[in-house]
């Protein structure tokens, strides 16, 4: 890449290499045997697909097999998979410290991250807090935000405030934070409560509580410790995308009322909206802000909660009981931060702003193409914010469950794309390094299979 020096490619270690098979058992019927694989009904578990090799926006089988990873692996894969520059940063940390405890200890990457983000982030933050995924970085933005309460004195502040559709991860605080369904369904007597304020929509376009008039809804958020958000996309609740300026008009009640306004970029944040961080479109800006999957450019688990000064002195106190008792294990790992470090060098580089900017316009162009699909029902509520563009299949229930899911999976990788909808929500969020030939083979397979569709 332009402007970045690659540093000298590792020797090669000598290493067994271990057979794809043993005993004549393939990799997909050892994994059968032995693995529990996530968000995946056990009963109509598929044939597991063994990739060995990542190259690009490319996902590579056993057998040769090129797979065009048209979601990211999850969303994570911002610059695509296997990048040199990463490899090698996280080779040259591995070499000189792989894991420290993070107490009465520091390092170089860790505080030279931290730094970095202070810088970038949308807002005055002022300390970072570093954890090990997505869900553990809400999760500790709500201890903060509780906790900051707690160390003030103020027992007025009960309410937790989320949005309806909202999803902010699977541990049980980021869990009672989310919208109630089929991610929480088996465990809703142990869920705290939280008050949902309604997402806005085209019909309704503003956020606001269902039943309380004006001033109502000031008495509740009097006494609201905090209020968790996915600003501008709602991700797993379905790729739901509302405005900046409804986001705004309600973070600004908030803040005159001084509830802790908590973003959970895990998502959006490195890009994915057309700025560096979605609350960047906003003029009020979080008190605390989550980050995760692109943090690291998807090659090391890493979670990262930031505060503010505000938020910080709270916790600044002669009472030891004031602390933020919250901890992992490889909190602030040197590899995973020198791969961070790594990927905030590449979104530093034209070709980054360059490649968002570019599938931007490329999905604009898409959602118009199938605006006859939406004509003749076949499809709904075509939508697109940044590299996400999203719609619905007019079939069945909307429901992360739906069928529509296998099918437009089962279809595409047959064809060496990787598409797998939310239910019946189809959705690209591709790596940004993506060409326009391998956007156009992604765009045609979907038509493609939407013209199935209506044939039947």
């Amino acid at each position: 890449m332009p402007g970045l020096r690659f540093l000298t490619p590792p020797r090669p270690i000598s290493l067994p290499v271990l057979p794809l098979t043993i005993m004549n058992i393939s990799i997909a019927e050892r994994d059968k045997r032995t693995i529990w694989h996530p968000y995946t009904p056990q009963k109509y578990a598929p044939v597991t697909i063994p990739i060995v090799k990542g190259e690009g926006v490319y996902l590579i089988d056993e057998s040769g097999k090129r797979y065009i990873d048209a979601i990211s692996s999850w969303w994570v894969t911002i610059h695509g998979h296997a990048h040199p520059y990463i490899a090698e940063k996280i080779y040259r940390q591995a070499q000189a410290l792989e894991q420290v405890i993070f107490t009465n200890f520091t390092h170089l990457p860790a505080v030279t991250l931290a730094e970095r983000l202070l810088s970038i982030l949308p807002g005055p933050f002022a300390k970072i807090f570093y954890s090990d995924n997505g869900s553990t970085a809400t999760e500790v933005a709500l201890k903060m935000a509780i906790q900051y309460w707690w160390n003030k004195n103020d027992t007025k502040r009960a309410h937790i405030i989320a949005l309806r559709n909202s999803y902010h991860g699977d541990t049980f605080g980021a869990m009672s934070v989310s919208e109630r369904g089929v991610f929480t369904l088996a465990f809703q007597d142990k869920l705290f409560n939280v008050l949902f304020a309604d997402t806005p929509t085209e019909e309704d376009p503003e956020i606001h509580f269902q039943g309380l008039d004006e001033s109502q809804t000031d008495a509740l958020l009097s006494e609201a410790a905090c209020v968790i958000y996915e600003p501008l996309i709602q991700g797993s609740g379905g790729m739901k995308m509302y405005t900046a300026e409804a986001l705004d008009r309600f973070l600004e009640r908030c803040k005159q009322r001084k509830v802790i306004c908590i973003a959970d970029e895990v998502m959006t944040g490195f890009g994915r909206t057309g700025k560096l961080f979605a609350s960047s479109y906003c003029k009020t800006k979080p008190d605390i802000i989550c980050l995760s999957k692109g943090l690291t450019g998807g090659t090391m688990a890493m979670g990262v909660t930031a505060c503010t000064d505000a938020i910080h002195s709270a916790f600044v106190d002669d009472d030891k009981l004031k602390s933020l008792f919250h901890g992992h294990s490889f909190t602030a790992n040197p590899i995973a931060c020198a791969a961070a470090l790594a990927s905030l060098d590449l979104a530093e580089q034209p070709e980054f702003a360059a490649g968002i900017s570019r599938i931007a316009d490329r999905h604009r162009s898409f959602c118009q193409q199938l605006q006859p699909y939406q004509d003749k029902n076949i499809i709904k509520h075509i939508r697109q914010t940044g590299t996400i563009m999203a719609f619905e299949v007019n079939e069945g229930q909307d429901a992360y469950i739906s069928d529509i899911r296998d099918l437009f999976t089962n279809k595409s990788i047959d064809r060496g794309v990787y598409l797998r909808p939310l239910g019946n929500t189809v959705y690209l969020m591709p790596p940004y390094c993506i060409s326009d030939e391998e956007l156009d083979k992604i765009y045609e397979i979907i038509t493609d299979i939407l013209d199935e569709m209506q044939l039947t």
